[in-house]
């Protein structure tokens, strides 16, 4: 039996937002929603992670303590995937969330066995709250997951169009990279995902891209293997 093309795709969740009102932009989900759609038909496993940017992020309360400050971010990802799991539905897909950590009947408990037969069924999967302990960010998660599953590469829909050598937003000479080795990503520490996630994928070989999520059809393009944005290989 051909094995089919199995895709982790990470959306940033500031990227998802409604600038002006805050929350989330529909028609931006809504779009997002129709491209997988099209990858789904057409045979490409697809799992999903959403970053909670747009709710809370790791460090927005430094007044409190670190660990439930990221416990809030866990529950931030948890809400955005029911809402971007609804609005898939909407369009037409079956989807599945899970968690690694119970949250009542809203999710299921993440397990291999059960992640790869909804796999096997059809639907897309959402995968919220992170690895489920503090002090790990979405990258990671998605990096564990993606690792779990046997998954052939990670997308990185982000609000930044690739990769670059140096803060774009702080440099304006900063270069981008159309290739770039993960090995190079480590060792000048890019930082386009944290570092600990950088190194599970350079441990383990995993490739990876990053591209910008507004950018049109975008999402559609990566999950066809045309990537507007930066390739980071597993060399």
């Amino acid at each position: 039996m051909e094995k089919r093309r199995r895709v982790m795709l990470k959306l940033s969740g500031e990227a998802l937002a409604d600038k002006a009102k805050g929350g989330y932009d529909l028609e931006i989900v809504k779009n997002v929603a129709r491209q997988v759609k099209t990858a789904v038909e057409e045979g490409v496993q697809v799992c999903i992670v959403i970053g909670g940017g747009n709710i809370w992020r790791g460090r927005t309360g430094t007044e409190i303590d670190r660990t439930k400050s990221d416990s809030i971010g866990m529950l931030a990802t948890v809400m955005n995937c029911l809402y971007v799991s609804e609005v898939f539905r909407s369009e037409g897909m079956s989807t599945e969330i899970f968690t690694p950590f119970i949250c009542g009947s809203m999710t299921k408990l993440f397990s291999k066995d059960g992640a790869v037969r909804a796999l096997s069924d059809g639907k897309v999967l959402f995968f919220a709250g992170g690895t489920g302990h503090p002090y790990f960010s979405t990258d990671t998660g998605i990096v564990l997951r993606a690792l779990e599953l046997d998954a052939d590469e990670i997308l990185l829909a982000k609000n930044i169009d690739g990769v670059y050598d140096s803060d774009p937003a702080i440099n304006p000479d900063a270069k981008k990279y159309d290739t770039v080795s993960i090995h190079e990503v480590v060792s000048k520490r890019l930082g386009v995902i944290d570092r600990t996630a950088s190194v599970m994928c350079e441990e383990n070989r995993m490739p990876f891209s990053v591209f910008d999520l507004r950018v049109p059809g975008s999402i559609s393009d990566a999950l066809k293997g045309i990537i507007n944005g930066t390739v980071v290989t597993a060399d």
